[in-house]
């Protein structure tokens, strides 16, 4: 009977978990962790004159830090377990921002893209004609104190808008062992480079 009892109360804790998860408050880090956490990804040299977007509440970016150079940084979302920040160069600036209103407004997925290509495609939508970089952190731990990430995966782009492996001589062939292009040929080409942390 004991066994039965703990089963069910093992049971009862693995059904009700997600919702126990779901009730615990969100945990905002004060502006200038959250500034030392969006900067994490960057090179050193351009940290300190990015511009950064981050969280007063949860769920909503707002600017805290004006830029005194061309990048522009995303602080790690509070309401996700996982670290991630992500910084990229300002040419990019309205693809990412209108892929961030359309998620809010609930357009999901590729299909935030479809709506991006078709407004860049129309001339509503500008993309850069320069080379832009993206530097990412997904996952690890980011430690206030000390202002690092720990663990994670680095992950490098360079968007080059419309850019073919033609055009550039690269793999549209996913790898790990070197850089190559995806999305070829739309507005969101990149080419791709991941170094392990």
């Amino acid at each position: 009977m004991r066994s039965a009892r703990t089963f069910l109360s093992a049971t009862a804790i693995v059904v009700f978990a997600p919702a126990l998860r779901a009730q615990q408050p969100v945990v905002l880090l004060q502006p200038a962790q959250q500034i030392a956490a969006a900067v994490t990804p960057l090179p050193d040299e351009v940290k300190a004159g990015a511009a950064v977007l981050g969280y007063a509440t949860p769920g909503r970016l707002v600017p805290l830090r004006e830029g005194k150079n061309d990048m522009i940084c995303l602080a790690p979302d509070p309401a996700q377990k996982a670290f991630h920040s992500a910084c990229y160069h300002k040419g990019m600036e309205p693809f990412m921002a209108r892929g961030r209103a359309l998620r809010e407004q609930g357009v999901k997925g590729a299909q935030v893209d479809t709506v991006r290509f078709a407004e860049v495609k129309s001339g509503k939508l500008k993309m850069p004609t320069q080379p832009s970089m993206l530097y990412q952190i997904f996952g690890g731990t980011f430690d206030p104190a000390t202002e690092k990430v720990t663990g994670g995966s680095w992950l490098y782009v360079t968007y080059i808008p419309f850019a073919t492996a033609a055009t550039t001589g690269l793999s549209a062939k996913a790898t790990d062992k070197g850089p190559w292009i995806m999305f070829p040929g739309t507005p969101k080409a990149h080419i791709m480079f991941t170094v392990g942390m």
